[in-house]
């Protein structure tokens, strides 16, 4: 089984290797227990478009670069799809496009290397040889692309992303919109409040905060303190901090004090086989948190503690919507 990751950025198209669906029960609460949790220091890093523009570099030398990066992307060929349903060239040549777009302040300039003005100089957010650095960690480390800008386009939003960071993938939007669905059929699940656990870099909770408008509440749980950052980094970014409070801790430890009293539950927890990890792309099994990944023998520890809580956090009526896989052979 492998699980693929390279043609999340920017791209709707999501090899199915690993079909993730998600599931939905209305439910009754009774009781559960946990423990609160303190803040982290970690800080965010601040992705690549959003860096303030401090550098600069000729064209030629920008022009250069490009040349050695796309000679280096086309080289690769078939060669990661083969091994491991890796990026092809053809995908490498893409994001090498939207490295360039964002680490460059003028676009308009970008028509110009190779053609005139070789030496005009180019307002940048990184020095030329923080790309060369960059690029060979995409192609010699397969370090994913994601984590090279620092952000993922997910929907209609730009999340910050880095490493200890589950990237999310276009499948776990569909939890948001059965969320959606269900909220615009019962008013009182829309002013409740709702809790996305295990939350990563704020994805769910901030796709469904948007759902939910002024009206409702998001607790968004996590047990990563990077993740903790980053999404609470996300949550500020797009001016929901009224909303959605990130709080540190293992799944329903931090949320003791809305047991029994939750409208809703989300989560994309980790669903993998142990024995899967191994043969899952250089860029998921290498650079992406195990912790996100691994579900333990058969791939449902987590997703059958999150089953077991739901019952004991969610109001009468409440719903919930977890991702899991389907393995396609």
């Amino acid at each position: 089984m492998k699980l693929s990751l390279s043609s999340v950025y920017r791209s709707s198209n999501f090899p199915a290797i690993l079909k993730s669906s998600a599931f939905s029960i209305p439910c009754r609460s009774f009781c559960f227990s946990s423990l609160s949790s303190s803040q982290t220091s970690v800080k965010a890093q601040i992705p690549l478009f959003l860096r303030p523009a401090r550098c600069s570099a000729t064209l030629h030398d920008l022009k250069k670069w490009h040349d050695w990066a796309k000679n280096l992307a086309s080289s690769i060929g078939l060669t990661f799809e083969q091994s491991d349903n890796g990026p092809d060239s053809s995908l490498l040549c893409r994001e090498l496009k939207w490295l360039l777009e964002d680490a460059v302040e003028d676009h308009t300039l970008l028509p110009l290397m190779g053609v005139q003005n070789d030496d005009k100089r180019v307002t940048m957010r990184a020095e030329v040889d923080e790309l060369y650095n960059l690029w060979n960690q995409r192609i010699h480390e397969r370090r994913p692309f994601q984590y090279i800008v620092g952000c993922e386009h997910w929907r209609d939003l730009v999340l910050s992303v880095q490493e200890g960071i589950l990237i999310p993938r276009p499948e776990t939007g569909h939890i948001v919109d059965l969320v959606s669905d269900v909220v615009s059929k019962d008013d009182e699940l829309k002013v409740g409040v709702w809790a996305d656990l295990g939350t990563g870099s704020g994805a769910l909770a901030i796709g469904i905060s948007r759902i939910l408008g002024t009206e409702g509440r998001v607790i968004a749980t996590d047990l990563n303190p990077v993740a903790v950052a980053v999404a609470a980094y996300n949550v500020k970014r797009y001016g929901l901090k009224e909303i959605i409070e990130i709080r540190e801790g293992s799944w329903f430890e931090p949320a003791k004090d809305v047991e029994g009293k939750l409208s809703g539950l989300v989560s994309n927890p980790p669903y993998i086989p142990s024995k899967d990890i191994s043969g899952l792309q250089a860029e998921v099994g290498r650079h992406e948190p195990r912790v996100a990944l691994d579900g333990g023998v058969n791939g449902m520890d987590a997703l059958l503690h999150l089953c077991d809580g739901a019952a004991l956090f969610l109001k009468p009526g409440g719903f919930f919507a977890f991702e899991y896989q389907v393995s396609v052979r």
